[in-house]
């Protein structure tokens, strides 16, 4: 049995709600011996879902009420001001208090960095908060941040995205030194625009082991083990990963199904097919961190299913037993914090 981790999920969240995020936090107790579950959301609605899957409130198992729930259409600051019990905001709100460890939701993904670091707050030399998740590459995986939360950012942004990237995947993966990637529209000095450039300044005079700029296709070849670009930038290449997969998904079934003999083919090939599935699964990286705040907050797609859900709920038990916050912390202390005092106390 592991370290013990406490986990608020809400409940409501996402497109599905608690026929998803129920019978996923069920997984995962039976899964954890070491893991319990707050659920959070309406009492009533939480408690038939259960009694669905035979399974009742226990010491490993507890319901927190909350009144309201944030739609996927919500604006951030009407959630912010006008949903004050929602499961969403009563999740982080357990965190603060220490009552749980981290929050996973499938929820508004505007609303919850809103709500999340108006509740939390960010670390030390933080400016913004960045979403961070992992895709597969041809050597293992690449940690990218930011994916949608930041589109006008400075230098000095995506150097502290840089900073929180490296260490996450320090702390999450067990790379001493990852490799950081900047991405940028080619890899020569010149390209790119003058925030790219200056970062790339900021970063080749840190002690990241920065190796440059990277381009798109580089994210998948497992180029570098961090890739940090804006958010608006991030979104894009990120919704158009998924739809490519798609396409290609899309266009492999009407081949198999073009004629009598690519029908055998597809029986023939049906083995290497569901290999590879099970590889390039998205699912299976459901989970983003929120980094630079002072906890945990896990956000999960909102059309998540009960196998992706359950992945959200594993990355936070992951960072968790691996005091993400808290190694972000340090790092951000000696990289960015003490430089800025020596500087000003050369000024003076």
């Amino acid at each position: 049995m592991g370290q013990h981790c406490t986990v608020a999920i809400d409940a409501m969240g996402g497109d599905h709600g608690p026929i998803v995020t129920v019978p996923a936090a069920l997984d995962l107790l039976a899964e954890m011996e070491e893991l319990t579950i707050h659920l959070v959301g309406d009492k009533e609605r939480l408690e038939e879902e259960l009694e669905q899957h035979d399974a009742v409130p226990d010491n490993r198992l507890q319901i927190t009420h909350a009144s309201q729930r944030v739609e996927m259409s919500d604006l951030p600051s009407h959630a912010l001001r006008s949903k004050k019990d929602s499961s969403m905001r009563v999740a982080i709100n357990l965190v603060k208090e220490g009552e749980a460890q981290a929050c996973v939701s499938a929820g508004n993904t505007g609303a919850l960095m809103a709500t999340a670091r108006f509740v939390l707050k960010t670390l030390p030399g933080v400016d913004r908060p960045a979403i961070c998740t992992a895709l597969p590459t041809i050597e293992g995986h690449v940690h990218v941040l930011d994916l949608g939360a930041n589109v006008d950012l400075t230098p000095a942004h995506l150097f502290q995205f840089a900073v929180m990237g490296s260490e996450l995947t320090s702390a999450v993966d067990g790379v001493s030194a990852p490799t950081v990637g900047l991405l940028n529209i080619g890899e020569e000095e010149i390209k790119g625009n003058e925030a790219v450039k200056e970062a790339a300044r900021l970063l080749a005079d840190s002690p990241l082991n920065y190796i440059g700029y990277v381009e798109g296709d580089d994210i998948f070849k497992g180029s570098a083990d961090v890739v940090v670009c804006d958010g608006f930038v991030g979104n894009v290449m990120l919704k158009t990963t998924e739809g490519v997969g798609k396409l290609i998904t899309h266009f492999m079934r009407q081949e198999f199904q073009r004629n009598l003999f690519s029908r055998l083919s597809a029986l023939i090939a049906l083995p290497v097919m569901k290999r590879l599935r099970t590889r390039v699964d998205h699912r299976a990286y459901n989970g983003a961190s929120l980094v630079g705040l002072r906890g945990i907050v896990i956000k999960s797609h909102g059309s998540a299913d009960r196998f992706s859900f359950t992945n959200a709920i594993r990355e936070a038990v992951r960072e968790v037993k691996k005091g993400v916050p808290g190694k972000i912390a340090a790092r951000l202390e000696t990289v960015l914090v003490e430089p800025q005092l020596k500087q000003q106390g050369q000024g003076h």
